[in-house]
């Protein structure tokens, strides 16, 4: 007897589709296959287009949209040399934005959703859906059936796709170096969430040096430092709070950037146009030698928020990110960065305060109203992202347990975590109060902006091979163009390392730390407890033991194995010799797909014989997933339940005379599960202390007995995270020596 599809049907449906035969499969000890049909997508109407199109204006470009606050300064620390110099560095920012975000990003990139969302866990998702890369061994066959888990792919499968797939398969150094560079990609996009408010904010409080010139740096860091604490504070009420302010500030804030670039376009220099030729490019190069090539840590930052675009598409549609950044965000962009370079050529002397220098006399205030406001909301979406990150990390078994609190009723992506809402407070502060001006954070800023970006064509390069069947000559196209682009970025700014380039890999470095301890572990417990897991045999032997009693209820035994049963209900019945009437093993686990549609999260199985009514359950939830849902788990459980239990019924020709008398045999035990569930609901959470084992070495004692220890003690408890009622909870400690 396997695992079933859960199918969603009520009792009458049954009896008119009772002929209908639903698949069954054994996959207790079998690894998911790939499915080769993908989802319908949905038809999106013109107006409903337009609408999100808008919407996403506030929510993905805040980054990107702030960045001519700071990058001529960034790019001319030491002043301008030579006034060709501004064409060069204008001709380098027109083409990198239409490079990255434009090409790479819009056209390219956002081709590779997870069934419409995006981020480094997209990617991951995907490539380990079609190879099997992933680490832990508790896929299933039925997962491939999971409608989200699908993946369109060519009908003409080449042989070097199968070639490579094998090669990635059979590699446990290539499933460790994806799993660390997803870990490396994740944590530099949480960098980004620490250091995009620093830097956003200080550069637009900034401008109101132009209005008193007696302020201080120090008043200015204040003045940052109180409002950083006040978004901070204000998190926990949740982005669609103020959300819908966000689209109109930062449609304002575009339209105010390109109306103000093309009053300095025509006022100062129009002839910045034939920066447009790429020959400026190599004359600057040609002239500056090294200093230009170390001034493309600066350039890198008009790329900011980049990843957004990609990142955040789940909450909108590609084609709306398409229209957004072709209509709005590129064009204006471009003619800021070209005002900025038409004032530079008549006022070389104010490149360290470019953007409020450049804007008229009558629109300093409302700029700097507007400015303060998008740089707000650009650290906004950032610290919303980092959360949504984590949430996805937690879900895979990467990050320590914490808190999941959702924030908005309409939108499930909306998250806040207290716990690393504070961390990430106290980290901003401490960068903006330490570096006090925008230069050296922008060093930092740059690094963890072109790893991402670095890292997302990695593995865009992977799906182009495995997934889409790209033609080689396309491959090596990409790779050679955009590749070898952000790779001469990625150089310069790890040049500037020792001066605030440091500060996004040491956070990533302990990021990542904190991450690896954490999946290491999990993964290590996960094979102990399939290694000692119990048999079938043994379960029924136990079920069937005389001396244990059977009291009235329905337990509910909690773990993360779904290949068998846990060691530790072996222990709890060898100190607690009595089992509710009703037994349902319930694991928890996560698939590398976004969502798991609520018809398709729960799979039975049942433990025979019938009469003992043990019953086994795989709960899948998708990496973007809501885990503390309105209607109660058990509820749901339970309905499911009773689905399959019908099911069942009119499935197996065990009952024969008719279908009446299948149906009764269905009521019949439907009423011992209700009765059961009557008699009372006990939660049965298997609490396992992990250490390390006799004999280890000083690295795993390390990592084991302090480091995840640690962890684990200081952070939630997993019956908090899955709001499991804690007067009807019953814990059940276990010690694991691993």
């Amino acid at each position: 007897m396997g695992l079933e599809d859960e199918v969603v049907v009520n009792m009458d449906n049954v009896e008119k589709n009772h002929s209908k035969k639903y698949k069954r499969n054994d996959s207790l000890e079998m690894e998911a296959g790939i499915a080769s049909h993908s989802r319908d997508s949905k038809d999106e109407s013109t107006a409903l287009m337009l609408q999100l199109a808008f919407q996403s204006l506030g929510i993905v470009y805040g980054d990107i949209g702030t960045s001519p606050l700071y990058v001529l300064s960034s790019v001319f620390p030491d002043g301008i040399k030579n006034n060709d110099d501004i064409l060069g560095v204008f001709s380098l920012i027109f083409y990198t934005l239409t490079l990255i975000p434009f090409l790479k990003y819009v056209f390219v990139v956002l081709k590779a959703t997870d069934n419409g969302d995006g981020g480094t866990f997209a990617l991951y998702s995907l490539v380990c859906r079609y190879a099997k890369v992933g680490l832990l061994p508790n896929k299933q066959a039925e997962d491939a059936e999971v409608s989200n888990y699908q993946l369109k792919l060519p009908n003409n499968r080449a042989k070097r796709v199968s070639k490579f797939k094998s090669m990635l398969e059979k590699s446990n150094f290539v499933k460790l170096f994806l799993l660390f560079a997803t870990l490396l990609g994740t944590s530099m996009v949480i960098g980004d969430g620490v250091l995009t408010p620093c830097i956003s904010v200080l550069s637009a409080v900034g401008g109101i040096k132009e209005a008193a010139s007696s302020i201080t740096e120090n008043q200015i860091v204040m003045i940052s430092v109180v409002i950083l604490i006040g978004l901070f504070m204000v998190q926990r009420f949740g982005t669609d709070k103020v959300g819908y302010s966000f689209a109109p500030i930062i449609c304002i804030w575009f339209a105010l950037i390109a109306g103000i670039g093309v009053y300095n376009f025509i006022k100062h220099d129009a002839s910045v146009i034939k920066a447009l030729n790429p020959k400026y490019i190599v004359d600057y190069f040609v002239r500056n030698k090294i200093e230009a090539w170390i001034s493309l840590g600066g350039i890198v930052l008009c790329t900011t928020g980049a990843e957004a675009l990609f990142a955040d598409v789940g909450h909108f549609s590609v084609r709306s990110i398409q229209i957004s950044m072709c209509c709005v965000t590129y064009p204006a962009l471009i003619l800021a960065y070209a005002g900025q370079a038409a004032f530079l050529r008549k006022n070389n002397d104010l490149v360290s305060a470019t953007f409020y220098k450049s804007i008229p006399g009558p629109m300093y205030w409302p700029m700097f109203v507007v400015a303060v406001l998008a740089a707000i909301i650009a650290s906004q979406a950032m610290i919303s992202g980092t959360f949504s990150i984590i949430q996805q990390s937690l879900s895979l078994g990467c990050f320590p347990r914490v808190q999941i609190v959702h924030t908005s009723e309409k939108y499930e992506g909306q998250v806040y975590i207290p716990e690393v809402n504070y961390i990430l407070m106290i980290a901003c502060i401490a960068i903006t109060v330490g570096f006090k001006n925008t230069t050296e954070i922008g060093n930092a800023y740059g690094i963890a902006v072109v790893f991402v970006m670095t890292l997302t064509s990695a593995f865009l390069i992977l799906i182009m091979i495995m997934i889409w069947n790209t033609p080689i000559i396309l491959i090596i196209a990409y790779a050679l163009i955009i590749g070898s682009v952000e790779l001469i970025y990625l150089s310069s700014v790890l040049y500037k390392f020792n001066q605030g380039g440091y500060l996004p890999l040491a956070f990533a470095l302990f990021l990542m730390f904190i991450m690896f301890v954490w999946n290491n572990v999990y993964r290590k417990k996960y094979y102990y407890e399939l290694d000692q897991k119990v048999s079938q045999d043994k379960l029924r032997e136990i079920a069937c033991d005389t001396s244990l009693s059977r009291l009235p209820g329905l337990g509910m035994f909690y773990s993360e194995l779904v290949q068998g049963i846990p060691p530790i209900f072996k222990h709890f019945v060898a100190n607690v010799p009595a089992l509710h009437s009703v037994l349902v093993f319930v694991s928890i686990k996560s698939l590398p797909v976004s969502k798991v549609q609520r018809e398709e999260r729960f799979l039975f199985r049942r433990v025979q014989p019938k009469e003992l009514n043990v019953f086994r359950c795989v709960v899948r939830y998708g990496y973007t997933d809501v885990r503390n849902e309105k209607e109660p788990f058990e509820k749901l459980m339970l309905e499911r339940l009773r689905e399959f239990i019908v099911n069942g019924y009119y499935c197996s020709q065990e009952i024969t005379g008719g279908e009446a008398k299948v149906q009764e045999a269905a009521e019949k035990e439907i009423e011992v599960i209700e009765q059961a569930a009557k008699a009372g609901i006990v939660h049965l959470i298997g609490e396992n202390e992990v250490i390390a084992r006799k004999g280890a070495g000083i690295w795993r004692r390390f990592m084991i007995d302090y480091s995840y220890n640690f962890l684990k003690k200081n952070l939630r408890e997993s019956e908090r995270i899955f709001d499991i009622p804690q007067q009807r909870m019953v814990k059940v400690g276990m010690t694991y020596e691993l």
